[in-house]
């Protein structure tokens, strides 16, 4: 019986982390889950999209960063007395590949789903979630593109609308300068000489110096050698961010990844972490209005070059929709 009793705590021990108010659902039973105090109970979605991240970091790239950041918001969270986290296991899906920038639908690397596809897996979660009497939610879904960023700021607008609840897209929030000071944020120094930030340039958005330092700290094992030898891709200008992805032989990375180092990959994991964590608060204690907050998504989608690189990405999404639809039919399926 001894031994019976043994095996069950130590079952029941690998459904949470090491503070045992982090439950991961994966891992939780039909009993677990109901038991739960759905008012004290934060869930979080982890997301990390398949992308092309050049020939020096892997396809997860954004997702390694994602869980990170997750598992540092659920730890702050469950620091608040009474209060819990219920896990997801990340969601290895998103919209918009870098390479989509330069009209290249098809990269190595990228696996990316339509919009309406994305907006679907998220809007069903939260109605399982909202019609179980789960009401906070956070997304943590870091990735660049617009439509993927608005996509999942219209699931948690339905979630509210719907359930009267809190699900928002944490990595899509753009705090004014007002609402910075007011969480006393402040990005970390780059700690970089001048020639240095030159070589960096304004633009870099993509696999290149501060993605590379994030993933040098995350997951180190998983960053190729060949960074070292990269010459760097010096953009200073919005349009030279369309001119360089539309080149043929684009290798898929911006700015000058030879640089990274992990040290400042730390620093601006840590100063992620703690926006993240100020922000989540700050909503969940109803100091700050989620509505409130300005949106990259909303921001970027008013951008005249990004409408124009979104109006051909929907056209090879709505091919991509055409081509399956006509296969459901042929088979007469729905």
């Amino acid at each position: 019986m001894k031994n019976i009793l043994l095996i069950a705590a130590c079952l029941f021990s690998l459904t949470v982390s090491s503070d045992a108010q982090i439950y991961r659902v994966a891992q939780m039973n039909t009993e677990q889950i109901r038991g739960l105090d759905k008012e004290k109970t934060v869930v979080i979605l982890t997301g990390g999209i398949l992308e092309e991240h050049g020939p020096h970091l892997p396809s997860f790239t954004d997702g390694y960063s994602n869980e990170w950041l997750a598992q540092k918001l659920a730890e702050a969270i469950v620091e608040r007395k009474g209060m819990s986290v219920l896990m997801f296991p990340t969601v290895p899906l998103g919209n918009g590949g870098a390479n989509e920038i330069g009209g290249k639908p098809v990269f190595p690397g990228s696996y990316g789903v339509r919009t309406t596809t994305l907006r679907a897996v998220f809007m069903d979660t939260a109605t399982v979630l909202g019609d179980q009497g789960f009401r906070r939610i956070f997304v943590v879904h870091g990735h660049g593109a617009p439509l993927h960023n608005h996509t999942l700021d219209e699931a948690g607008e339905y979630f509210r609308d719907t359930y009267n609840g809190t699900m928002v897209h944490l990595r899509g929030l753009v705090p004014t300068g007002e609402q910075m000071a007011m969480l006393k944020l402040a990005r970390p120094d780059l700690g970089l000489s001048d020639a240095d930030k030159k070589e960096i340039g304004n633009f870099d958005e993509h696999a290149g110096f501060e993605e590379t330092s994030r993933l040098m700290f995350v997951r180190p094992d998983l960053v190729d050698p060949i960074v070292r030898t990269l010459p760097p891709i010096t953009i200073n200008d919005p349009a030279g961010l369309f001119r360089i992805a539309d080149i043929p032989d684009w290798a898929g990375y911006l700015s000058s990844p030879r640089l990274a180092n992990a040290s400042y990959g730390a620093r601006l994991m840590q100063y992620r972490a703690a926006r993240d964590t100020a922000l989540a608060i700050s909503i969940l204690d109803g100091v700050l209005n989620e509505r409130d907050i300005p949106r990259f998504g909303q921001m970027m989608i008013g951008n005249k070059q990004m409408a124009a690189a979104h109006a051909a990405i929907e056209r090879i999404e709505a091919e991509r929709g055409r081509k399956q639809l006509e296969w459901l039919a042929k088979k007469g399926l729905k």
